[in-house]
């Protein structure tokens, strides 16, 4: 028996059985978003080597004075969450040897960073980043953007201006996805609420491809100004593959934490602490007389940090859920390049499957099927 197990569902001893997002979807291998340049409005970016080659540009929209950079862009805590949703939908899988691979592994990329230079994200700073891509986005060629940030209060104004920067977006041609949020709640706050945009709420799959364990994740939904319910789709928000931030707390310490995960050999283990007890955070005395106690502080620390490996995690929330549909989004207009934003959603609603005991308000049109949505795209050529 292993001395230390990871905190998600349906382990096994030595196989990394955390399920992929494109295991999770059944999406298609041979379409990887090629030819398609997505964006994401978040709250930073690091140029991590899955997603290296394909930056278009890093877009600093922290201020009034928006900073175009192709790299060498300022990294910080705040980074972790755009790393994060660009890396789970267009990562090419490199760091995991292929493992955790985006759907969207083939697109090109635009990093839009909103967070201010105090660390906030406020409906400002969010409308600061769709303005610069209304400039930009054809000279780019933007056919999709992800936001997976949220803004300050409801709004059922449709002339809010994030309602309005949404619109002109999806007029434009340039597919808007938002996330839903995370508080289980009956309203939504802009943009989610921004009735042009794709919507997205969550499921638990529970790292199970068996539909009969999927429950609804604890989206926000609701109404909005054009008497249209929110969300408008599901998609995986559970135990979703992330790569840790480099050179971060985490980082360090998954670095010993991981190889735990691959021994039952207690002597193994005692060897890594005392090469590693500095990266933990660990007195050496605790080392040299290592217990049960230590070894329930170090499994306690695996499963807070969500350890997969020494350089991958697992996250949740719409956040994630997000980008995976922008990343089907991706792939059907690699398969179609003439498909419109409201022929995007036609699709993705019509070849949705409905989860069973889920209120039709909570799940809107159900859950993504990527295989389908992608296929149906292309049939329509």
């Amino acid at each position: 028996m292993p001395l230390f197990t990871p905190n998600y569902p349906f382990y096994e001893t030595g196989y990394p059985a955390l399920l992929s997002t494109p295991e999770r979807t059944d999406a298609l291998p041979h379409y990887t978003g090629r030819g398609v340049v997505m964006a994401f409005i978040d709250s930073g970016f690091y140029p991590h080597p899955d997603l290296e080659g394909r930056i278009l540009v890093h877009a600093d929209a922290s201020t009034n004075h928006v900073i175009e950079q192709k790299t060498d862009f300022t990294v910080n805590d705040l980074s972790w969450h755009g790393q994060m949703t660009s890396v789970i939908a267009a990562g090419d899988g490199r760091a995991s040897g292929g493992r955790y691979r985006g759907i969207a592994s083939g697109a090109r990329l635009v990093l839009v960073k909103v967070s201010t230079p105090r660390g906030q994200i406020k409906e400002r700073d969010i409308l600061r980043g769709l303005r610069w891509l209304l400039d930009t986005h054809r000279r780019f060629q933007v056919r999709v953007v992800n936001i997976s940030v949220g803004g300050d209060f409801a709004s059922a104004d449709p002339d809010h201006p994030l309602h309005r920067a949404v619109c002109k977006l999806v007029e434009a041609g340039v597919c808007v996805v938002i996330a839903a949020g995370n508080r289980g709640a009956d309203y939504l706050l802009p943009p989610a609420s921004a009735a042009d945009a794709i919507t997205v709420g969550g499921i638990n799959d529970h790292n199970s491809r068996d539909i009969a364990l999927w429950t609804p994740y604890h989206h926000n939904y609701g109404r909005v100004y054009d008497g249209s319910r929110k969300p408008d789709i599901l998609a995986p928000a559970n135990w979703i593959a992330s790569p840790i931030l480099p050179d971060s707390p985490i980082a360090r310490e998954a670095r010993w934490l991981a190889p735990l995960l691959e021994t039952s050999d207690e002597a193994r283990v005692l060897h890594l602490l005392k090469r590693g007890y500095h990266d933990l955070g660990l007195p050496r005395d605790a080392v040299l007389n290592a217990d049960e106690t230590t070894f329930a502080l170090l499994q306690q620390r695996i499963h807070a940090h969500k350890v997969i490996d020494a350089f991958h995690q697992h996250v949740d929330g719409t956040s994630v859920a997000a980008p995976i549909v922008a990343s089907i989004i991706a792939q059907m207009l690699e398969a179609h390049p003439g498909l419109t934003p409201r022929q995007i959603r036609a699709i993705l609603t019509e070849t949705a499957r409905r989860l069973p005991g889920v209120p039709p308000e909570k799940q809107g049109s159900g859950v993504i099927n990527a295989a389908a949505a992608v296929m149906m795209a292309a049939r329509l050529l």
